[in-house]
């Protein structure tokens, strides 16, 4: 296990691929923070999961999207676990709306969720990984975001995902000679979300190559490549866990 008591903080991790990546971390020997924002419940669970293969948990109630309450979660952490090594920032909220329709208010939250909560625990977590010289970012992307690929009703979460990859490039240029690196895994996303699972499952089974839709574990893999001993040369690359869909 050559994660083997590593820490990481996992955002988001209640539900969905933030569960996914922690319980695959977990599962690799890494210790987990889980946070959440409104979820305990569901947290707690994914902690009761983490303790029944092996790994340590604590749930952590937080909102990335507020500075100070990201710097109250970084602090969780530390006092629990002393250290950071692993940060994956997974929050990141969606709006299906064109822009005309679309508010100031839906526009910045898109924005604040996306793509300021991954500035907000970045910035808290350099300080502990450089003193450890050993560090590894991590950020959720969407397909298409190295090219800044744009999509009808979803302007705001395609402008952030695309401000993700190049805060994630030039954070590696910054970051690299402390021991971190800084990348970006990319999962695919449906383009209606009123679809149902149903309809959904037959576009995505069209559009991927690979005659299957991405699952949660797809993308956690690839997490966990990043943030292992054997990508430490590997950093401010994106990868998108897609399928072949947009190659």
């Amino acid at each position: 296990m050559p994660l083997k008591n590593r820490v990481a903080l996992v955002t988001g991790a209640s539900r969905g691929i933030g569960k996914e990546i922690a319980l695959t971390l977990g599962r690799a020997g890494v210790r987990l923070a889980v946070s959440y924002r409104t979820s305990r419940l569901d947290a707690q669970k994914v902690v009761r999961e983490l303790n029944a293969v092996g790994a340590e948990g604590i749930a952590l109630a937080s909102d990335v999207t507020d500075p100070a309450r990201a710097k109250e979660l970084m602090d969780g952490v530390l006092s629990h676990f002393g250290r950071l090594d692993i940060l994956v920032n997974n929050v990141g909220s969606f709006e299906w709306k064109p822009v005309a329709d679309s508010t100031v208010e839906e526009w910045s939250g898109v924005l604040v969720s996306n793509l300021f909560s991954v500035f907000y625990m970045s910035r808290h977590a350099l300080p502990v990984m450089r003193a450890q010289r050993w560090g590894r970012l991590i950020n959720l992307g969407a397909v298409g975001a190295e090219r800044a690929f744009g999509q009808a009703k979803i302007s705001a979460y395609s402008a952030a995902k695309a401000g993700i990859v190049a805060f994630s490039r030039a954070l590696a240029l910054e970051e690299a000679r402390h021991g971190i690196t800084v990348n970006v895994v990319n999962p695919p996303v449906l383009d209606n979300k009123e679809l149902s699972l149903e309809e959904a499952s037959r576009i995505a089974d069209a559009r991927f190559p690979v005659g299957r839709p991405a699952t949660a574990r797809d993308v956690a893999e690839a997490v966990k490549f990043f943030a292992s001993e054997e990508a430490s040369f590997v950093t401010g690359q994106v990868l998108n866990v897609s399928g072949g869909w947009m190659l």
